[in-house]
Order: C-alpha cells, then sequence, then structure tokens
C-alpha cells in the first residue's frame, strides 16, 4: 500500500512559518538534503497546496538545468531533488490557481479523502508532502498520514503558523528514528501507530 509521507521544517517552538507565511528562517542544510535525497526513491507523487506549489515551482525547474536557486549553485544532492521534483506527479490542492505549467502537475479543486484512501490502495509508490499547512491539516484530521518527518530547527518564533491548526483527531505516533545534524537541527521521522 503507498503511504503519505509528510516532511516539514518546524521551529523549537512547534511554527513551519512565521505569521506572514515568510520561511526566512529556513536554512538549506546539505546534511538534511541528502538524508531527504535518499529516501526519495521510494515516492513519485508530491502533494502541495497552492502557495507551497507556487515557491516549488519558481525554484524547482530552472534548477534542474543548473540555475542557482535561493541556495546558490545547485550542489549535486540539490541537483538529484530538482531531478525527482520535476519527473514526480504533482497534486496541488487550489480552488483559485488558474493554471500550473510545471510538467507533471494536476490541480485539483477539493480535498476529497475518499479519493486520497483509494489513491493509497492503488499501484505507485509513496506521495510526499512538503510544507503546505492546510492540506497537512486535512490529511492528519482524515487519518490520512502515516509518516511524518519533522526538521526541528533551533530557533524559537515566539509566533507564527502552526504545523497543523484545527486538527481535533488525536493520533499516536511511534518514533522510527531521529539524528541530529552539525546545524543543530534534528530530524524526527514518526510513524502512525496502528
Amino acid at each position: 500500500m503507498r503511504q503519505i509521507r509528510m516532511f516539514q521544517h518546524v521551529t523549537a517552538d512547534g511554527f513551519f512559518a512565521r505569521p506572514d507565511g515568510s520561511l526566512d528562517w529556513v536554512v538549506h542544510d546539505e546534511e538534511i538534503a541528502h538524508q531527504s535525497v535518499v529516501k526519495m526513491p521510494e515516492a513519485d507523487t508530491v502533494l502541495f497546496g497552492r502557495t507551497t506549489y507556487e515557491m516549488f515551482a519558481s525554484v524547482w525547474p530552472a534548477m534542474r538545468e543548473g540555475v542557482p536557486g535561493p541556495h546558490g549553485a545547485p550542489s549535486p544532492t540539490l541537483l538529484a531533488m530538482a531531478t525527482f521534483l520535476n519527473d514526480a506527479t504533482k497534486l496541488v490542492f487550489s480552488r483559485t490557481l488558474k493554471q500550473a505549467a510545471w510538467r507533471g502537475t494536476r490541480i485539483v479543486r477539493e480535498l476529497d479523502p475518499r479519493e486520497l484512501a483509494a489513491m493509497k490502495q492503488g499501484p505507485g509508490k509513496d506521495m510526499l508532502l512538503f510544507g503546505s499547512g492546510s492540506v497537512a491539516s486535512q490529511l492528519v484530521q482524515h487519518g490520512l498520514v502515516d509518516g511524518f518527518e519533522l526538521v526541528v530547527t533551533p530557533i524559537l518564533l515566539g509566533r507564527g503558523r502552526p504545523i497543523l491548526d484545527g486538527v481535533t483527531r488525536s493520533t499516536e505516533l511511534a518514533l522510527v528514528g531521529s539524528q541530529a545534524f552539525a546545524s543543530g537541527k534534528v530530524m524526527l521521522r514518526y510513524a502512525r501507530a496502528e
């Protein structure tokens, strides 16, 4: 069965963005990027909300061609990530996005939990969710996220957008791995407890 895995940078006080949506506190970490690239062959689909999709679409197609991105010239790790993201099927959940020029993208107007549950039962590899707080919250509310990869950054924002908002469902998680990095960041990997 396919799984949905959520990858999220979070602050030590549990936010994924500043109140205005800014991610200026997220600093590229080559060690963490390498860990992500190692696991990417397990997936073939990426799920996005509109804002995260637009951020990714503005960077990753050009980076595949070696164009510098927000982190400068792409390293071999970032080039591998760009190849994966450009080749993957991309579902963007948005009521307002008019068109999607990034190859392999399908706009989905409404998040239908039954449709995603059916996709999980169908053929293919895992699905990854990057950022996209409102989509993440809906997926967790419906019990559709199987794995959580959280990169905790040693910063306290004081206020911001919580990683999950409006979720009333309680979900027990099992720690399946953790790793500290030289940058002071820690990656925590959880699976939904059965």
